[in-house]
C-alpha cells in the first residue's frame, strides 16, 4: 500500500494540472501548458519549413529533397481520397498531419504532449468538423447540401443530422483517449523501473502510437470529407 500510494504521489506530480505557466507579457496572466507547447511546436515547424524550402534549386540537394518527398506524399494522399478537389484541403490536412506527428512524438524528447489536453483534441476535431460540412455546402451548394443528409436514404436523415456531432466527438476522444493513455502508462513505467524497461515502450507509445494516432485522425477527416465531396 505503502508503495502505491508513493506512485500517486509521484504520478500526481508529473501530470501537470493544465495551467502551468505564467508569461509576463500578457499580465501574468496563466496559459496552459498545452498552449505553450503548441506554440513551440508551431516555431519549430516553421522554421523546419522555411529551412527545408529555402533556395530551391532545379537539382534539388538532400534538404529539398525531404520537403518535396514530404510534399509529393501528401498531394498523392489527397489526389486518391479527394478527387479533383484535392487542392484545396491537402495544405490544411498537411499541416495538421506534420503538427499532430511532432505533437504526438514529443514525449520521447521529454515534453508533454499537447494532444494530451482535452482541449486540444476537442479544437482539432472542431476544425475538421466545421472543414468537412463548409466543403459539403460550398461544392453542393445550400439545396444540395442538405440534399446530402437525405443520401442515400431519406429514412437515415436523422442519423446523418447526428453525425455532425458524432464526427467531431469521435475524432476528439480517439485522439485525446490513445494519446493520454499512452502518456500515462509511460509515466508509470518510468516511476516502476525508470533505467531499461522505459525504452522499448518509449519506442512504441512515444513513436509508433503517436503516429499512428496523427495518421488516424487525418485519415478519418479525410474520408469524412470525401463523403461530403461526393456527388
Amino acid at each position: 500500500m505503502v508503495f502505491l500510494d508513493e506512485i500517486k504521489a509521484e504520478l500526481s506530480a508529473r501530470l501537470p494540472s493544465g495551467v502551468a505557466f505564467e508569461i509576463p507579457l500578457f499580465g501574468g496572466i496563466p496559459v496552459p501548458q498545452s498552449t505553450v507547447m503548441t506554440w513551440i511546436i508551431i516555431g519549430v515547424i516553421t522554421v523546419l519549413c522555411i529551412w527545408l524550402t529555402h533556395n530551391l534549386k532545379e537539382r534539388p540537394g538532400r534538404r529539398q529533397m525531404v520537403a518535396e518527398v514530404l510534399v509529393g506524399f501528401i498531394n498523392n494522399f489527397c489526389k486518391e481520397n479527394l478527387g479533383k478537389h484535392w487542392r484545396t484541403f491537402a495544405p490544411y490536412l498537411g499541416t495538421v498531419a506534420v503538427y499532430l506527428v511532432v505533437s504526438n512524438t514529443c514525449g520521447l524528447f521529454g515534453f508533454t504532449p499537447p494532444t494530451k489536453d482535452l482541449n486540444v483534441a476537442a479544437a482539432l476535431a472542431i476544425m475538421s468538423g466545421v472543414l468537412i460540412y463548409a466543403a459539403q455546402f460550398k461544392y453542393h451548394g445550400f439545396r444540395g447540401g442538405m440534399k446530402k443528409f437525405a443520401s442515400p436514404s431519406v429514412m437515415i436523415a436523422p442519423l446523418n443530422v447526428m453525425e455532425i456531432g458524432i464526427r467531431p466527438l469521435s475524432l476528439c476522444f480517439r485522439l485525446f483517449g490513445n494519446i493520454l493513455g499512452a502518456y500515462i502508462i509511460m509515466e508509470l513505467i518510468k516511476i516502476v523501473c525508470p533505467l531499461v524497461l522505459p525504452i522499448p515502450f518509449s519506442l512504441y507509445f512515444d513513436i509508433f502510437d503517436g503516429i499512428l494516432q496523427a495518421v488516424v485522425f487525418v485519415f478519418l477527416t479525410t474520408l469524412f470529407l470525401s463523403e461530403s465531396l461526393e456527388d
